[in-house]
This record gives C-alpha cells, sequence and structure tokens, in this order.
C-alpha cells in the first residue's frame, strides 16, 4: 500500500528534506566537502540524527565531534553555499510530489521544514513545485524546531486548519515526533520510499 491522505486531512503539511526534496545525497556531498577542507571524514549518521533541526546544530555537532576551532556560523555559510551550488543535482521524491500534484486546489498545503528559508525556496524552485504551496515555515520562522511541534503547528495557523485536522507527510524521526505532538495526522513515508542505503541502513 502506498502513501495516501486520510479521509479526514483538511490540510497537508510536507516536509522538504528527504519527503518532498531527494536532497540527502547531496547534503553529504557538502558535509564532505567540508571534511576535506577541514580534514575529518563525516559521519553520515550526524544526518540520520538531526534530520529536521538547523544547519547550526548540525555545525555545532560537527565542531564538537571532530575536535574543530571554526565558528558554526562560518561552517552554515560554506554548507549553504555549496547546497545552492549543488541543487541541479536535486531530485523530486515521485511517491510524495504526486500525492501534492493531486491534491493541489482542493485542500491547503504547506511545507514545513527545518532548512533555512532560502534553502527552502531554492529547493521548489529547482523541483517546479513552488507554486503548489500556500505556506511556507522554515528554520528562520520558529523559535523552536523539532521535535517541537513550532513548525507545524504554525504551518496548520497559515492555512487557517486546526492542526487535528492537519496531515504531516515526514521522514525524520523528530518531525514524526512534532506532529505527534500537535496532535495531526501523521505519515512516516520511509516504508514506502526507496531511500538509498547509505542513510537508513
Amino acid at each position: 500500500m502506498g502513501i495516501s491522505v486520510h479521509p479526514n486531512a483538511k490540510g497537508l503539511i510536507f516536509d522538504m528534506d528527504g519527503t518532498l526534496s531527494d536532497s540527502l545525497p547531496v547534503h553529504l556531498e557538502t558535509w564532505n566537502k567540508i571534511g576535506e577542507k577541514y580534514g575529518f571524514i563525516f559521519d553520515p549518521q550526524i544526518i540520520y540524527e538531526l534530520t529536521g533541526r538547523p544547519t547550526i546544530e548540525f555545525a555545532n555537532r560537527v565542531i564538537e565531534q571532530y575536535g574543530l576551532s571554526e565558528k558554526p556560523e562560518v561552517l552554515v555559510r560554506i554548507k549553504q553555499e555549496s547546497f545552492w551550488k549543488l541543487s541541479h543535482l536535486l531530485k523530486p521524491i515521485n511517491e510524495v510530489v504526486s500525492i501534492v500534484k493531486e491534491y493541489y486546489g482542493k485542500i491547503p498545503m504547506a511545507v514545513g521544514t527545518g532548512a533555512s528559508r532560502k534553502s527552502a525556496e531554492v529547493q521548489l524552485q529547482k523541483l517546479n513545485l513552488a507554486k503548489y504551496f500556500d505556506a511556507i515555515v522554515s528554520a528562520d520562522d520558529v523559535s523552536k524546531h523539532k521535535p517541537e511541534p513550532e513548525t507545524f503547528l504554525e504551518c496548520a495557523r497559515l492555512m487557517g486548519i486546526e492542526p487535528q485536522l492537519c496531515q504531516v507527510f515526514e521522514d525524520g524521526d523528530l518531525g514524526i515526533t512534532a506532529a505527534k505532538t500537535a496532535n495531526m495526522f501523521v505519515t512516516d513515508i520511509r516504508p514506502h520510499i526507496n531511500y538509498g542505503e547509505w542513510i537508513h541502513s
């Protein structure tokens, strides 16, 4: 059985990285480049553990784990600029995007992501998905990130839909926790997606 919309859902909320956008290989490549620059081998498990969190938290983790003396803001800038340059490598996750296209114009839809607003907008533009969404809530728009529910509650507010009538599509444990805390329907897309073995193995 594939991914489906709950019969009681009145609004749909989609995570970005790993849900709409097959961006995780690109994220891994950019962190590998940072590793080459600073002399460490990046552990992909960091991406798995922190999926849904802002890039600054990834940077702090990398600095701590590898004993770097760099400022986290510098790593964030290098990481994001590298990601934007490689955005042409992004691919849609068709199993999820098909839901977006099927329900476009029928019920409100939003993106709730731990990425920066620019990264979210770059990905939506590259994947030709920007027109489908009524709202985007990024890491820049909330103070408490996943697994706190603020990102998804703000999506619901912007769509004008009660939280308990929203359905969240997610690939990250932190986002799934956030959706459950918000009392929303939640779909873990991972069982339905043919991911690369490097991240979810």
